[in-house]
């Protein structure tokens, strides 16, 4: 049985449903993230899981048991904002023992348990600092640390990291999953950031307008995406018009060249033209046999980055683009160049409605 479980969760603010009937099955020690733009629902979701919104409709489980109605206080769920939420005016030790003091733990507990909550977020040092003396990343680690401290069944970040710069998210993300694993606690993370979801995740929830379009793990949610909305929001994607020739052989043509899908185009005629989507990882310059797919183009931009070499080459109307290592010995190509870009069918991804 699922440790957390969400069942036709529903919220509606006035007339407008902001949540539509979502279902979701959480492992116990599982780290799930909400993935999906400003305004999917997402947050909404988290709140209602910690108690600080009432669903309008449906089932919230925690361990087998109903909390749908419960107080957040009466959930043993710790929390941790994208604004820290620390208490200015008490310090690090404080802040971390603040939840142990109000469930009236003996003061031998609390101070066992700071001391081992402040080694866990590697600042042992810093109990008597105020939150002010600490850095972004270091206050962080502290509202980390006090959600952790009273043990809860459920830790729910709401986007903890948005605030800090991109090199601390990085190593901060690393050490959030670290503690994760350690604990084993059942976590649920809500971010925009697509990258964080992929490299901490063991499933990703992308959200979109309320509703769930895709619940996978990273590999599945990044390279066997179900919808449109997956495909195009999560990583980069190419994107070109291909009228179908055979939808039996899954034979195409882009810009009068023919290449081929892995499988038949179910659903489609001849004549159809349907939305193809590359990532920019699949696609290499050079001509390849063994039933690759090889497109004719002329180079339309070289974007030097330093170790990556970004290259745009244009088909006719299609265009795509896709990434090269920098070789100091071999100079990129130029404008204008000819070319011939190569991928597998396999590659090939059929999103699911007809360019227009």
């Amino acid at each position: 049985m699922a440790f957390l479980t969400l069942e036709s969760l529903t919220k509606t603010f006035g007339n407008q449903t902001t949540i539509h009937g979502i279902d979701l099955a959480v492992e116990r020690g599982e780290f799930i993230s909400f993935l999906g733009p400003s305004g999917c629902g997402k947050t909404t979701t988290l709140r209602m899981i910690a108690g600080f919104e009432t669903p309008t409709s449906g089932t919230i489980k925690i361990d087998g048991k109903d909390v749908t109605d419960l107080r957040p206080n009466q959930r043993n769920i710790g929390m941790v904002f994208q604004a820290y939420a620390l208490f200015p005016n008490m310090t690090v030790a404080d802040n971390i023992a603040f939840g142990l003091k109000v469930a009236k733990k003996s003061s031998a507990e609390i101070t066992k348990r700071v001391k081992e909550m402040l080694e866990l977020i590697k600042l042992p040092d810093v109990g008597a600092r105020y939150p002010y003396q600490l850095s972004g990343g270091q206050q962080q680690r502290v509202a980390l640390a006090r959600a952790l401290a009273i043990q809860p069944k459920i830790l729910l970040l709401d986007e903890p990291l948005s605030a800090l710069d991109a090199k601390i998210r990085i190593s901060l993300r690393e050490e959030i999953r670290a503690v994760q694993r350690a604990l084993g606690i059942t976590t649920i993370y809500v971010t925009h950031d697509q990258e964080e979801a992929l490299s901490m995740s063991d499933r990703i929830c992308v959200m979109n307008d309320g509703r769930i379009e895709q619940l996978g793990t990273p590999f599945e949610i990044y390279n066997y995406p179900t919808t449109r909305f997956v495909a195009s929001f999560v990583g980069t994607l190419n994107i070109l018009n291909g009228q179908v020739l055979d939808s039996t052989s899954g034979r195409l043509g882009i810009d009068d060249q023919e290449i081929f899908t892995a499988r038949e185009l179910g659903g489609a005629s001849t004549g159809d033209t349907l939305s193809l989507a590359l990532r920019p990882e699949a696609l290499s310059i050079g001509h390849a046999n063994g039933g690759s797919n090889n497109l004719n183009g002329t180079i339309d931009e070289v974007h030097f980055l330093g170790s990556v070499v970004r290259i745009r080459v244009r088909f006719g109307s299609n265009i795509v683009s896709l990434d090269t290592f920098n070789r100091p010995h071999s100079a990129p190509p130029e404008r204008g160049q000819p070319v011939t870009v190569n991928f597998t069918r396999e590659d090939i991804l059929v999103l699911d409605r007809p360019a227009i």
